[in-house]
């Protein structure tokens, strides 16, 4: 007579995966910025991640050494389940699926689309391609801003991002409406 239940390595049993909150700074100064990072996102959340929620979009001048037009920058909170790296690689490909080849642009040039994990939860990493939260992120009131319209109390490595900005250049910075969907 077989057995009414299966043998025990047979049995699935849920593991326990941390969600984490990572905040991703889009940008795009090349093409249709607004249609790029509206697909983008949508892009983002077919691939997994959860959009909690997203910034308004803001017209930057550019930053940098190189002389170019002028972004458009967001700032997305998602959900995720991914570990930062993976997270990273999945950010990669949507670059990629939008022309971007980081190997072969100028450092700091226009580009089509941008994306940048600040921060992933609490964690700090310091790996050589990996840094989080972002290193120049407290430097750049096109990321602040946007920042901390979705959460203007964050504090970051013990600063909180609203000290950050008040010290900050924001001359040349715009609120576009609508925010984008996607």
């Amino acid at each position: 007579m077989p057995r009414s239940t299966a043998p025990d390595f047979f049995i699935r049993r849920p593991r326990k995966v941390e969600k984490r909150v990572a905040y991703l700074c889009l940008g795009s100064n090349l093409g249709e910025r607004a249609g790029t990072m509206a697909k983008a996102v949508g892009l983002i959340a077919r691939a997994g991640l959860t959009i909690i929620a997203r910034s308004s979009l803001y017209e930057t001048p550019p930053w940098g050494p190189v002389p170019q037009g002028p972004y458009l920058n967001m700032v997305v909170a998602v959900e995720t389940e991914l570990s930062a790296r993976e997270l990273l690689n999945l950010l990669l490909g949507v670059e990629h699926a939008f022309g971007r080849d980081r190997t072969r642009e100028v450092r700091f040039g226009p580009r089509t689309i941008d994306i940048d994990i600040l921060l992933y939860g609490e964690e700090v990493i310091d790996e050589p391609d990996l840094e989080i939260p972002h290193p120049r992120m407290m430097q750049r009131a096109f990321a602040l801003i946007p920042l901390a319209e979705l959460a203007p109390d964050l504090i970051v490595l013990g600063m909180p991002i609203r000290a950050a900005l008040a010290g900050l250049d924001r001359a040349g910075i715009v609120k576009v409406d609508p925010p984008p969907s996607g």
